[in-house]
C-alpha cells in the first residue's frame, strides 16, 4: 500500500515563493495543447480554455497560469515547479503521484482536485475553493493553506505534519489514519471532521478549541449531557 510518509521530518513555516523569469513567452492553444507527453517552461497561459485534457507525463516550470480552464483534466504524474496559478478554474483535475514544488494557487475553483500519493513543497493556497478535495497519502512540507473553502475534504492517510490551515473552512474534512504531529489550525471552521484520533500532536489556536470540543468529545465516547 502507498505512504505518504517518506522523511522524519517536515516544514510548516512559510512556503518559498516560486521562482519565475523576468518575462514570460506567450502560451497558443496550437502550440500548447497539453500532449500526452510535455514539458512547458516559461509560458504565460492567459484566458486559455484547456479543460478535459488528459497527459500522461506533464512538466510546467516557471509558468503562470491567469483565467485558464484546466477543470475535468487527468495529469499523472503532473510535475508542477515555481509556477503561478490566479482565478483558474481547476476544478476535478486529477493527477496520482503528482508533485507541486514553489507554486501558488490564488482565488482560484479547484472543487474536487485531487492529488492521491502525490508531493507538495513549498505551496501556498490562498482564497481557493478547494471543497471536496482529496489528498490521500500525500505528503505536504511547508504548505500553507488560507481563507479556503476544504469542505468535505479528504486527507486520508497524508502526511500533514508541514502544513498550516488559517482562516478555513473544513467543516466534514476527512482526516482518517493521518500524520498530523505538528499541524497548525488557526481560526478554522472544523464542524463536523472525521479522524480525530489522528489529531494527536496538532496545534489548534485556542479560537478553535470551543468548536472542537464536541469532535473531540465523541471521537473519545464522551456523552456531553446538555441539561
Amino acid at each position: 500500500m502507498p505512504s505518504a510518509r517518506r522523511t522524519p521530518s517536515r516544514r510548516t513555516g512559510e512556503p518559498r515563493k516560486p521562482v519565475t523569469p523576468a518575462y514570460f513567452r506567450t502560451a497558443t492553444l496550437d502550440l500548447h495543447e497539453f500532449e500526452p507527453e510535455a514539458a512547458y517552461e516559461g509560458l504565460a497561459f492567459t484566458g486559455l480554455d484547456l479543460s478535459g485534457r488528459e497527459s500522461e507525463s506533464l512538466e510546467i516550470a516557471q509558468c503562470r497560469f491567469r483565467s485558464v480552464d484546466l477543470s475535468g483534466s487527468l495529469l499523472p504524474h503532473l510535475s508542477l515547479t515555481d509556477c503561478q496559478v490566479q482565478t483558474s478554474n481547476w476544478a476535478n483535475v486529477r493527477s496520482d503521484g503528482g508533485a507541486v514544488h514553489r507554486a501558488i494557487f490564488e482565488e482560484s475553483r479547484m472543487t474536487g482536485f485531487t492529488v492521491t500519493d502525490g508531493k507538495l513543497s513549498d505551496v501556498a493556497f490562498d482564497q481557493c475553493r478547494l471543497d471536496l478535495s482529496g489528498w490521500r497519502f500525500t505528503a505536504f512540507d511547508s504548505v500553507r493553506f488560507t481563507g479556503c473553502n476544504l469542505a468535505g475534504a479528504d486527507f486520508t492517510n497524508a502526511d500533514l505534519r508541514g502544513a498550516r490551515f488559517s482562516n478555513c473552512d473544513l467543516t466534514g474534512a476527512q482526516f482518517h489514519h493521518a500524520d498530523m504531529d505538528g499541524t497548525r489550525f488557526r481560526r478554522c471552521e472544523l464542524d463536523g471532521i472525521a479522524g480525530i484520533t489522528s489529531w494527536r500532536g496538532v496545534i489548534v489556536h485556542a479560537d478553535d478549541l470551543p468548536a472542537l470540543s464536541y469532535t473531540l468529545a465523541a471521537g473519545l465516547g464522551i456523552k456531553v449531557d446538555l441539561e
